[in-house]
């Protein structure tokens, strides 16, 4: 612990790009620097500490990083900017050399900063770097967060011990490792008591919870789903490969946990899946969709897909599109293929166009669009539960429905946080994208 008194009125503005679970180590590391006695910035105020925590999927992500970094700068010019994150882990000295960062964090340390505050008001000429190796990465942090509509992000899992031939993901956080089924209820049960309705787990690869306990998934979803006074239980990201039946049946006799699946397909083609390294096949992968689909009818799930991989020539992109015409799913997340530097990818010969890329994710975003919509469609009369949710959007305020369908009724305030029954007679489309009225 450090001494309060020297962080006396001392304001910290945070920055977080990147997935759910930077979003939880975020609000991790606020509370921390709170217990330091440093509060986060009003808006109008100039704070002297910024927190960036940042991503690295993509050369997008990195480019997107730096941006923040140099915003973060003319929005406070003159505080301590301290950077975090999967960028910081790996291009600490890239993230080093930009011109106001006094502090490179990496992963191990990333939620652990105050007894580095010591830097602040110390100026040198290059950045501190409190980084290290990857496989020093080891320990497990428990998160949580809340994006201030009612829902909270547990994390639950982190690092990976999968090594895809074009993620660099394990690099920057490490080998598999998670809290105990024990700590992860209490944290869940502390959510609750302060008024979180909905819980959502996340994590780096959270279907292989248990490497550090010795403890199962599907365990902790069932302890989870005991917790008094909690409304809801979400899953996040969940590997084909770990995705069993045991779970999916369990999800279909729950009244706590949605019916709400979001797997990462990443190519419908079976060549292109053994050239990323993938450990499932197309056949797994709809067998989990069609037996979603006998026990949970109306779920919605969501699938990950890359375009213009490494070695994806056309004729595997068109059996990745005829994959996915052909399956009964609710939405696609559709991603460009990035290059990242380190990864056995770079040694696959074959290249895909940028332009090419660029056609092949239209085409995907628009079978995603004509599946959303029919999705949502098939829910027109049918009784939603929605949680309500902060914001408002020309007098609308929006909820999610346990089907993870955007659900509007008139503003009002009050109504935030609570849960009611509704049902919707019209799709209308806002710039919030469709609901449901």
């Amino acid at each position: 612990m450090t001494d309060r008194t020297q962080f006396e009125d001392k304001k910290a503005a945070y920055y977080t790009l990147g997935c759910k679970l930077n979003f939880a180590e975020t609000s991790t590391i606020g509370r921390q620097l709170l217990a330091e006695g440093i509060r986060s910035v009003r808006p109008g105020e100039r704070a002297d500490i910024c927190v960036i925590n940042t991503c690295s999927v993509t050369e997008q992500a990195d480019r997107r990083c730096r941006y923040m970094i140099r915003k973060a700068r003319r929005e406070h010019p003159d505080s301590f900017v301290i950077v975090t994150g999967c960028y910081a882990q790996l291009s600490p000295e890239e993230v080093a050399r930009m011109d106001g960062v006094g502090l490179v964090v990496g992963a191990e340390q990333k939620l652990d900063i105050a007894p580095y505050l010591e830097a602040i008001g110390r100026p040198t000429a290059e950045a501190r770097l409190v980084h290290g190796r990857t496989r020093d990465i080891h320990s497990f942090h428990l998160s949580s967060s809340s994006d201030e509509r009612t829902r909270h992000f547990l994390k639950v899992q982190d690092g990976c011990d999968y090594h895809c031939s074009y993620c660099t993901i394990p690099k920057a956080r490490g080998r598999s490792r998670n809290g105990s089924i024990a700590s992860l209820v209490e944290e869940a049960e502390r959510i609750v008591a302060a008024g979180g309705r909905e819980i959502v787990l996340t994590g780096v690869n959270i279907g292989d919870f248990g490497r550090s306990t010795g403890e199962r998934f599907i365990d902790l979803v069932r302890a989870l789903d005991q917790i008094e006074g909690l409304d809801r239980l979400r899953i996040s990201s969940i590997e084909p490969n770990l995705l069993s039946d045991e779970l999916i049946d369990y999800c279909a006799t729950s009244q706590r946990v949605a019916p709400h699946f979001h797997i990462p397909l990443q190519s419908g083609s079976d060549e292109v899946l053994r050239l990323m390294r993938r450990r499932y096949d197309s056949a797994l992968f709809r067998q989990h969709v069609e037996h979603i689909r006998r026990v949970l009818p109306e779920a919605f799930i969501g699938i990950d897909v890359i375009v213009g991989t490494r070695g994806e020539r056309p004729e595997y992109f068109e059996d990745c599109y005829h994959f996915l015409e052909g399956l009964d799913f609710s939405q696609l997340h559709v991603f460009s293929y990035s290059e990242r530097s380190g990864t056995s990818a770079l040694q696959i010969q074959y290249t895909v166009s940028p332009q090419e890329k660029h056609r092949r994710s239209q085409r995907l975003m628009r079978l995603s669009e004509a599946k959303l919509r029919r999705y949502y469609e098939r829910h027109l009369g049918r009784p939603q539960e929605v949680i309500w949710e902060q914001g408002c959007y020309e007098g609308l305020m929006l909820g999610h429905s346990e089907y993870y369908l955007r659900v509007a009724q008139p503003y009002d305030a009050a109504a935030v946080g609570t849960r009611s029954c509704v049902t919707p007679h019209q799709l209308l489309e806002g710039e919030q994208g469709l609901y449901l009225r």
